[in-house]
């Protein structure tokens, strides 16, 4: 991991893929934009110190960390579950960056936080890190589930810390039988915004709506572990991701001039998100969506605004994109770290204006693909099987025509394929649990246009 000083953060770049080309009448504008962010550049010149808070350890900025540990009674079947769950955050705590403030929940049907107690976070150093370790050898499995009182024991932990990362990892094997849906719903959005979370399912007991709503709530990551035996290697992977992280609360903001009405934004990659109720008014022409905290590492958007109709030979600025820094604890002036426009162009030329973008198209089935998925999924579930055929079908054409190999493998455990470029399969009498719960879980993820 690289050191970084205070004045230095990742130094943003904004692409804009698109047909600006539109027919006479056409109003449906569509960008794919590009968002890249490489580690230990200048943000404008301007330091870090003043953009966010502040640093700690003098290794990048100032992090804190949270670890959710399912210590609920079903933990203990079998008894491997829990060790493993104990040796995987023992793991992660090893990874932790020097001087990154954390702690250790346990979580029941209540919060406990375990380690190192009374509300406090930890500074990460060999000692701490130690009695950590220590300190999950005495978890033992016992009680309900209250996912919602975990995020919410978390959010006050993480937020005692005066740093610019605040990250929570969530590990859970069941469903969550002891808070009603709304009391979780109500955790997750008294959170949103204010740390993000990875979750994980071990096992097939958990609801995969469950923990993918968590993750997207929190603008985090969500997969499953169906052996509790990967869980180790799968921890150390997510901490050393948010050790990676040195900028947060980036914002997309989208200005639009008067006329233009905004259809939807979604993140397209790595995985579908879609934002667009997720906005929050910056001005009068202007809204900021949250994209998290950001390392080293490149994110696709898909833009999509109505713009007025009008004659050919005119063009108009439909939208610009601008990636906003907040200044220092929310207060003073945002810093603009990259922009980009999104161009109208009204033409008689056919052949421009009906020509799709190769970003736009591949993207647009992509977010198909996720949605098919679930669409035969719970179709498969409910016993209408011909209706599952068919999405599922679909989800495989696409999978094949866009080059989504991890989901066309993930697919062909659920259907036999007979022709993927045709989408004909046919439904698998018998499919194993963990086979389905994955391809639910990992149905989001998207692979990048070969550009």
């Amino acid at each position: 991991m690289a050191n970084f000083s205070k004045s230095q953060v990742p130094q943003f770049s904004v692409e804009v893929y698109q047909n600006e080309f539109l027919p006479e009448g056409g109003r449906e504008v569509n960008a794919i934009v590009t968002v890249t962010s490489t580690g230990g550049g200048t943000t404008g010149g301007i330091p870090l110190a003043d953009a966010a808070p502040a640093y700690g350890a003098g290794q990048g900025p100032g992090a804190a960390v949270v670890l959710m540990v399912d210590c609920s009674g079903s933990m203990d079947y079998p008894p491997t579950k829990m060790r493993n769950a104990r040796d995987a955050t023992a793991a992660a705590i090893g990874t932790l960056r020097e001087g990154t403030r954390f702690a250790v929940v346990a979580g029941t049907h209540v919060a406990k936080d375990v380690y190192p107690g009374n509300g406090r976070l930890a500074v990460a150093d060999a000692q701490t890190k130690a009695q950590a370790k220590e300190a999950l050898r005495k978890l033992s499995a016992g009680g309900g589930t209250a996912i919602g009182t975990w995020l919410r024991l978390a959010d006050r932990l993480l937020n005692s810390a005066d740093v610019s990362i605040r990250h929570g990892i969530l590990l859970t094997d069941g469903r969550n039988e002891h808070e009603s849906p709304e009391d979780l719903r109500a955790a997750m959005d008294s959170c949103a915004g204010r740390f993000t979370c990875d979750a994980r399912g071990v096992g097939t007991d958990w609801e995969v709506k469950e923990v993918t709503g968590i993750a997207a709530a929190l603008l985090g990551t969500a997969d499953i572990v169906a052996d509790p035996a990967g869980l180790a290697a799968d921890f150390t992977h997510m901490m050393e991701n948010a050790m990676g992280k040195e900028v947060a609360d980036v914002a997309l903001r989208l200005w639009t001039p008067v006329g233009v009405e905004i259809r939807f934004v979604k993140q397209v990659a790595p995985t579908v998100a879609d934002l667009t109720a997720r906005r929050t008014e910056a001005n009068a022409r202007a809204g900021d969506y949250p994209t998290g905290s950001w390392g080293d590492e490149s994110r696709d958007y898909h833009v999509c605004v109505l713009v007025p109709e009008a004659g050919i030979g005119q063009e108009m600025l439909a939208a610009r994109v601008s990636l906003i820094l907040p200044g220092p604890a929310g207060a003073g002036t945002p810093q603009t770290l990259s922009q980009g426009l999104v161009r109208a162009v009204w033409t008689d030329d056919m052949v421009a204006s009906t020509s799709i973008n190769p970003q736009v198209a591949h993207y647009t089935g992509q977010a198909e693909l996720a949605q098919v998925i679930q669409q035969g999924l719970d179709a498969r579930k409910s016993g209408d099987f011909d209706g599952a055929t068919a999405k599922l079908g679909r989800a495989v054409q696409l999978a094949s025509a866009s080059g989504n190999q991890d989901t066309a493998k993930l697919l062909s455990k659920v259907v036999d394929v007979v022709d993927a470029a045709t989408g004909t399969v046919r439904l698998k009498a018998k499919v194993a649990e963990a086979d389905e719960m994955t391809l639910e879980t990992r149905s989001t993820k998207t692979v990048r246009v070969k550009k």
